[in-house]
């Protein structure tokens, strides 16, 4: 795609537009604004067959992009990672349990947001970098609405939807993989806390 651009710049450009379309399209399959995150752990139901389409295409593309990301840390130079290939393991896991299942894909596609929301963020952040843009405004801005998403995401609304999971009639696989995915982010807001105040340092 980028032919004179590092892979993990080109790999971050891939990123970017699957969290976007993700976002995108778990919007777009919300049935209820006052309560995105309902129905808890149902089945189908032809009234809320046009939802469910989109709840089923919005999951299949994160678990390709998962697969496909989940494939760069294995081969790509420098990239393996053992948290990040535990992380998405468990997130494919969690995924295809939820389509092949049936249930719970509200709660999904509720989680995909908010994991993803921050994510074009971060990666323009990096790919400021790489073209030059590291010390500008543009970049500060950047930084400080990936910040601020970022905290009330995963600190506000992250443990709710963890949360709902849980006290919901779901697979026990489901619980376990929610539980995963809940501790893993709290894991990486921290770590990424750290890291902006050695950078600040």
């Amino acid at each position: 795609m980028f032919p004179k651009k590092s892979f993990s710049f080109c790999n971050r450009v891939v990123s970017t537009i699957h969290a976007s379309l993700g976002v995108i399209l778990a919007s777009l399959s919300v049935q209820n604004w006052s309560c995105p995150v309902c129905p808890v752990a149902s089945l189908s139901s032809p009234f809320q067959l046009v939802f469910i389409t989109l709840q089923m295409q919005t999951l299949a593309v994160t678990l390709a992009y998962m697969i496909y990301d989940l494939m760069c840390y294995f081969f790509g130079p420098g990239h393996f990672n053992i948290d990040n290939d535990i992380h998405h393991l468990v997130s494919i896991i969690g995924i295809a349990a939820g389509l092949s299942n049936g249930t719970c894909r509200s709660e999904l596609v509720a989680a995909l947001c908010v994991t993803e929301i921050s994510g074009p963020f971060l990666h323009t952040r990096e790919l400021l970098k790489e073209l030059g843009y590291k010390d500008t405004d543009l970049n500060l801005l950047d930084d400080i609405s990936f910040t601020v998403i970022f905290s009330i995401a995963r600190m506000g609304v992250g443990p709710y939807i963890t949360y709902i999971t849980l006290s919901a009639d779901n697979p026990l696989l489901i619980k376990i993989t929610a539980t995963a995915v809940g501790v893993d982010q709290r894991k990486k807001m921290i770590q990424r806390n750290q890291t902006h105040c050695q950078r600040r340092v």
